[in-house]
């Protein structure tokens, strides 16, 4: 069995091949030519059209048998969406793929890093080499949904609205009547203490249901590009913490509240007590609800301590040392973290083509050796180590002997929300 990485391939042996991708996810098919494009809307198959010679749905599963593919497809891409189209799949598990053959044996499998605020995942595709058959892992996201991802591959897709469609945009309630006293009322219930309305939170929550009004869909980014986050950050709320309800469709604040406790996920912004502030807007069928706990320095040291505790109880259990903070390590992490957020980018390398070590170095920290993980969209401390800890390659750092000292580094804002450092020390 192999386990595969981004860009990673191995040759497929014959028959019936079974993709497996379990959780709240819809899977879709693109069946190309080598052009990259489709030879018509029959090549597209999803959860509306669920077959095609060669290809075909099932719960959670995608069966392809490169022999009875049309004549002149050499490529296969399986694409993964959220089940709910109002979510993005950095609030979903990360999802895992499994390859089975005829017999029902694993041949590959792939963990793709998580997504953030991507609403599509090209996931891998099955293509054709010489005579045989090949598996590639992708995991390249896209914020634009499926349809999106479906013209780009040349399928004709129909919506209602197109391009040159004016849209009606009806007048705003950037505060609806009584829905703060039915989010206190709820919270009260579940013991939660209640929150205030920030009118920076709820001028960004204004804006951004005005843009999904506009371009008549569910985001967290509007048409101009923008995200949630950084419309907050436009406004110039600083927070540790954020969460957001993007919805369509209630007509009523008591509508919208019954949406927020239909499920676990839904209901953990509205009853988590460690958000003490939010804004509200619908424009027309659309709703933005933000749900933050402002920013502090020692809300900050607390966040940070929070994840070298986590960090450090893992290495405890795999009988390791645990890391010392250093400041300089610290002042790095934080600094690249909200170089990240500042930018909108997210990599190891910085724009100029900084490299961890050269940042260390210059915050002053003398290490014989330096590691990094970085992450962006997790909300909590025990998300982003939890996060770190399914990855193998973060994993790693985490759990290396050699290591002695740790600095934390973290920031609100930009595209994804929330963006995360650790930098790793090795004493001389």
């Amino acid at each position: 069995m192999s386990e595969l990485v981004p860009g990673g391939n191995l040759a497929l042996p014959g028959g019936v091949l079974t993709i497996h991708v379990p959780g709240p996810f819809d899977l879709s098919v693109l069946i190309t030519d080598d052009s990259g494009k489709v030879g018509g809307d029959a090549d597209f198959v999803f959860y509306n059209q669920p077959t095609a010679p060669g290809a075909r749905l099932g719960e959670g599963t995608v069966s392809v048998d490169p022999g009875r593919l049309r004549t002149g497809a050499s490529r296969v891409t399986v694409v993964i969406s959220p089940a709910d189209p109002g979510t993005s799949l950095g609030r979903l598990p990360s999802p895992a793929l499994r390859l089975s053959n005829s017999g029902g044996q694993t041949v590959a499998t792939f963990n793709p890093p998580r997504p953030t605020h991507e609403t599509v995942l090209l996931l891998a595709e099955i293509y054709r080499r010489g005579t045989g058959w090949k598996l590639r892992a992708l995991g390249q996201g896209y914020a634009d949904g499926l349809a999106g991802i479906a013209r780009d591959f040349g399928v004709d897709v129909a919506e209602d609205a197109t391009a040159e469609t004016v849209i009606a945009v009806p007048a705003s309630s950037p505060a609806p009547d009584g829905l703060l006293g039915l989010v206190n009322a709820d919270r009260s219930g579940a013991g939660a203490p209640p929150v205030r309305l920030d009118p920076r939170l709820t001028a960004a929550a204004q804006a951004h249901a005005a843009g999904m009004a506009g371009q008549d869909r569910l985001s967290v980014e509007g048409p101009d590009g923008v995200s949630v986050y950084q419309r907050v950050s436009a406004q110039g709320y600083a927070y540790l913490t954020i969460d957001e309800h993007l919805v369509s469709g209630p007509r009523t604040p008591a509508e919208f509240i019954d949406y927020c406790r239909g499920d676990t996920r839904t209901r953990r912004a509205l009853r988590d007590p460690a958000l003490t502030d939010a804004g509200f807007a619908h424009v027309g069928a659309y709703w933005t609800a933000l749900w933050a706990r402002p920013f502090t320095a020692e809300g900050l040291a607390r966040t940070a301590s929070e994840v070298v505790a986590l960090t450090n109880s893992e290495r405890s259990e795999g009988g390791l040392r645990p890391l010392s903070t250093d400041p300089r390590l610290t002042a790095a992490a934080q600094a690249y973290s909200t170089d990240m957020a500042g930018r909108g980018f997210y990599s190891h390398t910085s724009p100029e083509g900084l490299q961890p070590w050269d940042r260390a170095a210059a915050a002053g920290a003398v290490h014989r050796g330096i590691g990094e993980n970085i992450a962006c969209g997790q909300r909590t401390a025990p998300e982003v180590v939890l996060g770190w800890m399914n990855s193998p390659g973060h994993r790693a750092n985490i759990l290396k002997p050699d290591f002695t000292h740790i600095g934390i580094g973290f920031a609100g804002g930009g595209l994804a929300g929330t963006y995360w450092t650790q930098l790793f020390g090795m004493s001389g």
